[in-house]
């Protein structure tokens, strides 16, 4: 069920957590279907994905108090903070004046990294058919100007879109 409020998405599963499954583990986005057969059945129907992102992308952003567990439900709540609204005392502030506009290289590199945060400059070259030369000065830009981060090492990090 989702409830929608003017501050905040309340979305509420029924049930919980496995028996088979830890709490920690829930955040780190290990996944342990209740249903084998039905997830396995929505897999196939390309209605859910089993990479196990979704738990840690909202832990990321929100935090673990994002997640209420109940006896017999989990709740998640997303609240509304608009992009590049800051929190600045009582006040909310708009810093997005301060970020340059984007083409749309810039915004399918975006995308690519929001859909795989583990992409590499190679695979954007095959991606975008452009030199690594220009995907690496699009990422300089994007990492100038606030809109990606790399968390990590080249080799085993990962891109965090702001």
């Amino acid at each position: 069920m989702i409830s929608v409020f003017s501050d905040r998405i309340e979305i509420l599963s029924r049930g919980t957590i496995p028996p088979a499954q830890t709490v920690e583990g829930f955040y780190l986005g290990e996944s342990v279907p209740v249903n084998e057969k039905l997830s396995e059945i929505f897999l196939q129907l390309h209605i859910s994905e089993k990479s196990g992102r979704g738990v840690p992308k909202i832990t990321e952003v929100y935090g673990k108090d994002a997640f209420t567990f109940r006896e017999n439900s989990i709740v998640v709540t997303i609240p509304f903070t608009r992009v590049g609204d800051q929190q600045v005392g009582n006040k909310v502030v708009n810093d997005v004046g301060n970020k340059k506009p984007l083409n749309a290289r810039r915004k399918k590199i975006i995308a690519e990294m929001r859909d795989n945060p583990n992409v590499t400059t190679a695979e954007l070259h095959k991606m975008l058919g452009i030199s690594e030369t220009a995907v690496e000065n699009n990422i300089t830009f994007l990492k100038a100007n606030g809109y990606v981060e790399r968390v990590g090492a080249k080799k085993n990090g990962y891109w965090k879109v702001l």
